[in-house]
């Protein structure tokens, strides 16, 4: 299932012969069918506002926290992805927003006066309390994820262990210290395990004394044999020990580590269950991360947006700030359509940035207006300039 658009329009109330934003908001619904789009209000606060050379400053500012915003919410959905191996209906009933789905969320904006007090705060001060707030969800739920990755990794390892032919499975419950030399009983000599097929164990026996100098002759000691392999137990002088197992793989027998554990095959399967109860618990704290992470982050970019939205429109329409913001969502396959309905009502608030071809569409073309504008972080989410505030993004 493809993913929700959404298009973020911000236009004066002026479009309105009442010039009331509650009329405004009107005409903009009645700009685009409802069989391409849906509107709705999308409120935002009146914000205490500075110079216009800081809120150019702060339009660039937006324009790369909203990139990041939108970046962090990607990044938890991906992990809730990989949590719940891609199953979609299960993802979607995490990726939730205060407990209900997304888009009536966005559907009903209001902006969080208890979360992001914006009464007579200005626009930087709020910029640098969402830039806190987005990388503390992402270095929580980074975190989180990084530690049942690893432990779900080392139970992995050890299930993989546990399994398989003589040439990669744990020898714990397959070779009894009592048959090998203990690591300390000799200064000189050594033993090293080697795994070797079934098709080449007659070959084995017949070279492994000569494959280097102090082999111990007649020393090859038969422990273990599956369907696959041979697994030997060859005594060689310690000095010997790297030269005799470099030759083992150079014929593709497979050197096996072994060390004595003490509690034996008792021991492996404790750390196992061990292993696996660890798994469990931070399987469910990530995903009550990766839940709560997704919504406070759809969250944070959604206050990036509003901000973003309320700075651009001062620039654009001026002050005092007397404009109308709607969140539209298309219909499937219907954003092209609903955009261009947008564009045929409203062109005529891009000034000299748009012109009318001979049919009576517009067309952008004054690219030095363009570049200035989407230089200071204006233009919406694809960077172009368009002749009112206008964002299209989808949410993962």
């Amino acid at each position: 299932m493809p993913p929700q658009t959404y298009f973020l329009v911000s236009l004066p109330a002026s479009i309105a012969e009442s010039d009331q934003p509650s009329d405004a908001l009107t005409t903009l619904r009645s700009a685009v069918t409802t069989d391409s789009a849906t509107t709705y209000p999308f409120s935002i606060p009146t914000f205490k506002i500075g110079t216009l050379e800081g809120l150019v400053q702060q339009a660039d500012e937006l324009s790369k926290l909203e990139q990041s915003s939108r970046g962090v919410v990607e990044k938890v959905a991906d992990s809730l992805r990989s949590l719940l191996e891609g199953d979609e209906d299960k993802m979607r009933e995490q990726k939730v927003v205060n407990d209900k789905p997304v888009s009536a969320y966005l559907t009903s904006f209001a902006w969080s006066k208890t979360k992001y007090r914006s009464d007579n705060r200005p626009v930087s001060e709020l910029i640098q309390t969402l830039q806190k707030e987005l990388n503390s969800i992402d270095n929580d739920t980074k975190s989180k994820f990084t530690q049942y990755n690893t432990a779900s990794q080392s139970l992995t390892q050890l299930q993989r262990s546990q399994t398989g032919n003589l040439s990669q499975k744990s020898l714990t419950s397959i070779v009894n210290p009592e048959w090998l030399l203990k690591p300390d009983a000799s200064e000189y000599i050594t033993q090293h395990l080697v795994a070797v097929p079934t098709q080449q164990g007659k070959e084995f026996l017949k070279t492994y004394e000569g494959l280097s100098e102090w082999v111990v002759p007649r020393s090859a000691t038969l422990l273990a044999k599956d369907d696959e392999f041979f697994l030997y137990a060859v005594t060689v002088f310690k000095k010997q020990s790297t030269e005799f197992v470099h030759k083992c793989r150079e014929r593709r027998w497979t050197p096996r580590d072994w060390k004595f554990n003490e509690g034996g095959k008792e021991a492996e399967d404790e750390e196992l269950r061990k292993l696996e109860k660890e798994e469990r618990k931070l399987w469910g704290e990530a995903l009550r991360m990766g839940r709560t992470g997704y919504g406070d982050a759809v969250v944070a970019w959604m206050h990036v947006l509003a901000l973003r939205v309320f700075v651009e429109s001062v620039l654009r329409y001026g002050l005092p700030a007397n404009f109308v913001t709607g969140i539209m969502k298309p219909e499937p396959k219907r954003a092209k359509k609903a955009k261009q309905m947008l564009d045929a009502k409203f062109s005529d608030l891009g000034g000299n940035a748009m012109n009318r071809d001979k049919k009576g569409k517009p067309i952008k073309d004054d690219s030095s207006t363009q570049t200035e504008m989407a230089g200071a972080g204006m233009g919406g989410g694809n960077e172009s300039f368009e002749p009112y505030v206008f964002y299209e993004f989808e949410i993962a």
